[in-house]
């Protein structure tokens, strides 16, 4: 079966997208990956996106025209590669993640499936999130269902994924762990924004940050942010690190540019190593893999631990986020649940999502009859690619 999958991350930058093949042999699902790209989309959308994030207020009027033109543009990024494929998976645009008291209590996507179905003619599987949240998860981070069977065999080994908000999963022989570890490039972004007078929108090769010098009592402040001592499962997003938790942050301080941003990737790193002390490989993925500053910073903090990217184990890691979604999709379409309980803190494994038809009626396959316990990423069924090397 071919699946797009489809996702616009906390930085709001564009749509990613890519078209897996998968199938199933009794407990084992193969994902070859067959293409992908960054759509991104129109500026005014962006600016709008951004605009109605926390703690901007907004109007149920703009959440509407918002939800409509996400929808719209993620039909039209669906299209580019839909022309062989069987169905479509949505994981949206996160706009608000509703944690209270240390609880999840919902979480709002934008991005109207019914656009991909009329675009494309395919049902689409879309509101991945809310089921698990209903079980009392924290609906995220769903990329432990991959990581947890992608890496079954490397543990101890660390999927990590550097978007707007980090998130680990932690692979053990005894179990697995997933949570978000705080800001990835959330603060990084807006504080580039910042400093350049809008002229960037990120720390482009983390050539800012380079040029800075850590400033210690900005560092202690952010550090004393209680989200890093909760214990997992746990989840949070730009609800929390925002231009105004920033702003608060700096206040009083003299801080140079380059050392906010120098500073700001230190926290980074240094929250992401804390989940990742015992880790023997910590394969990265997301927009923070291709800043060298960062990486650097990651290194210099893991100095026991082989630090690669999924590229090596056959994902690409501005796709990884994508071709999870077409698995997530794919595991709902067959009737497994794609939840993983010990992750994200839900009473029990859910099928996830809700399914929009395309332009013929549904026609369910029979569930998956196996317990799906590993996955492996493969060129064809018979040629795995980066398959990982075991711990010596």
């Amino acid at each position: 079966m071919r699946v797009v999958g489809l996702i616009s991350g906390t930085s709001v930058d564009g749509i990613d997208v890519a078209l897996a093949e998968l199938t199933a042999s009794g407990d084992e699902v193969v994902l070859v990956p067959l293409g992908h790209s960054a759509v991104p989309y129109p500026g005014d959308l962006r600016r709008e996106l951004l605009a109605a994030l926390p703690p901007s207020g907004t109007t149920l009027e703009q959440v509407t025209r918002l939800d409509t033109r996400v929808g719209q543009a993620f039909a039209e990024a669906a299209s580019t590669l839909s022309g062989t494929a069987d169905l479509v998976a949505s994981l949206g645009q996160t706009v608000f993640h509703w944690v209270d008291g240390g609880r999840a209590r919902g979480s709002l996507q934008l991005g109207q499936p019914a656009w991909i179905a009329e675009r494309t003619g395919l049902p689409v599987v879309a509101d991945l999130r809310v089921r698990d949240i209903a079980a009392g998860g924290h609906g995220a981070p769903l990329a432990s269902t991959l990581d947890a069977l992608w890496l079954r065999d490397l543990a101890p080994a660390v999927a990590l994924n550097i978007g707007g908000i980090a998130n680990v999963t932690v692979v053990r022989a005894g179990g697995v762990q997933a949570f978000d570890t705080g800001p990835g490039n959330a603060l990084l972004d807006l504080a580039a924004h910042q400093v350049t007078g809008g002229a960037q929108s990120s720390d482009l090769d983390g050539a800012i940050a380079a040029r800075g010098r850590v400033h210690d009592e900005l560092l202690r402040r952010l550090l004393d942010e209680p989200f890093y001592t909760a214990p997992p499962p746990k989840s949070t997003g730009k609800e929390l690190f925002h231009a105004g938790y920033l702003r608060a942050a700096t206040d009083g301080l003299d801080v140079r540019d380059e050392d906010l941003l120098a500073t700001l990737t230190e926290l980074t790193a240094v929250t992401i190593a804390r989940a990742c002390a015992d880790a023997t490989t910590v394969i990265v993925s997301g927009g923070g893999a291709d800043n060298p500053s960062l990486m650097r910073a990651l290194a210099r903090h893991l100095p026991g631990a082989r630090l690669a990217t999924s590229d090596e184990f056959g994902l690409p890691r501005d796709a990884k986020e994508a071709y999870l979604t077409a698995l997530l999709g794919w595991l709902t379409w067959r009737g497994v649940p794609a939840n993983l309980p010990e992750a994200t803190g839900a009473r029990g494994p859910r099928l996830l999502g809700s399914i929009t038809p395309g332009a013929h009626p549904l026609s369910m396959p029979a569930p998956h009859p196996v317990t799906v316990t590993r996955l492996r990423v493969a060129a064809h069924p018979d040629q795995p690619i980066g398959v990982p090397d075991a711990p010596s």
